[in-house]
C-alpha cells in the first residue's frame, strides 16, 4: 500500500505547492466550508491516481488545497461510503494519503440520525467517541510503516480539542449538543427497532461514515475531531419517512454554524 500512497501524493504534490497540516472531510450537505477557504489548486477526484470516486448525490468529489484560519488545508468536498461498494481499504485511503501530505489534524463531519431524545433535527452533535458497526478497516495483515497492529483509541476524538471547541460555540452563541456516534454500513435508514437498539446500547447518533476514517486516523498518529449534523429523528414517536434529499437540505442548514467553529478553532492552533 505504500507504494500506491507515495504515487498518490507525488501527483497531488505536482499539482499544488500547499502543504497541509489540517485536513477536513466533508460530509452530506456539508461542502459550504470550500468558499471559505483561500482556494490555490482544486483536484478532481478522478484525476487522482489510485484514488476512489464519489456515487453518492452531495459529494462533489473534489480535494480542495488552500488556507483556512491561516492554516494551510485539504479539503475533501465528498467522501466514499462502505455501501458504494468500495472496500474498507479503498474508503479509508484519502486518510492515509492526507497523513503523508503532512495532515497532523483531521477534522471530520457528517450527517446522522438523532437518537437521543433531547435531539431535534438541525442540532449539532460534537462527538465524543464512537461505536464501530462496521467492519474494520484494519483487519488484515498490518503494515508496520503506517501503524500498529493493535491501535489505541481511547482518545479517538480529541478532548483538548473538543473543549476549544465548545468554549468557540459559547463565545459565539452556537448550541451544541455531545454525544456518541454510531457508524452502520448503510445504505437503508434504519428500522425503528434498529433505532431502538443502537441508543439501547450507547449511541447518540448513527449515520454511514467517520468511524473507519477516524480508526485509520488513529492507526496513523493523526489527532480527530469530529461534528455530526442531526438530520433526522430516530426517536420512538418522531420518526417519520426520510429521503436522502431532506437529508441534505437540513445538512445545509447547519453548515454555516459549523463553519464558523471550524475557522475560528484553525485560528486558535
Amino acid at each position: 500500500m505504500l507504494a500506491k500512497i507515495n504515487e498518490t501524493v507525488d501527483y497531488i504534490f505536482s499539482q499544488t505547492k500547499t502543504r497541509p497540516r489540517v485536513g477536513v472531510i466533508l460530509g452530506t450537505g456539508l461542502g459550504g466550508l470550500t468558499k471559505e477557504i483561500d482556494v490555490t489548486e482544486t483536484i478532481n477526484y478522478s484525476d487522482i491516481p489510485h484514488f476512489p470516486v464519489s456515487t453518492v448525490e452531495g459529494h462533489k468529489g473534489n480535494m480542495i488545497f488552500g488556507t483556512l484560519g491561516n492554516q494551510p488545508i485539504v479539503a475533501m468536498q465528498g467522501r466514499f461510503h462502505f455501501y458504494e461498494g468500495y472496500n474498507m481499504q479503498e474508503v479509508t485511503y484519502p486518510i492515509r494519503v492526507m497523513k503523508y501530505l503532512g495532515v497532523e489534524l483531521l477534522i471530520l463531519s457528517n450527517a446522522s440520525g438523532g437518537l437521543n431524545p433531547a435531539f431535534e433535527v438541525g442540532d449539532l452533535m460534537l462527538i465524543t467517541d464512537h461505536i464501530n458497526l462496521m467492519p474494520n478497516p484494519l483487519i488484515g495483515k498490518n503494515d508496520d510503516s503506517l501503524g500498529p497492529r493493535f491501535p489505541d483509541m481511547s482518545n479517538a476524538y480529541n478532548k483538548a480539542i473538543l473543549e476549544k471547541v465548545k468554549s468557540i460555540a459559547t463565545a459565539n452563541q452556537i448550541s451544541y449538543q455531545t454525544g456518541v456516534y454510531a457508524g452502520v454500513s448503510g445504505p437503508t435508514f434504519e428500522t425503528a427497532a434498529e433505532y431502538k437498539y443502537i441508543h439501547t446500547i450507547g449511541a447518540d447518533a448513527v449515520g454511514m461514515s467517520t468511524v473507519p476514517e477516524v480508526i485509520v486516523a488513529r492507526h496513523m498518529g493523526m489527532t480527530c475531531f469530529a461534528f455530526s449534523v442531526i438530520s433526522d429523528l430516530g426517536v420512538e414517536g418522531k420518526i417519520v419517512e426520510i429521503t436522502h434529499q431532506q437529508v441534505i437540505e437540513a445538512a445545509s442548514r447547519v453548515e454555516p454554524r459549523m463553519t464558523l467553529i471550524i475557522k475560528e478553532l484553525l485560528k486558535d492552533l
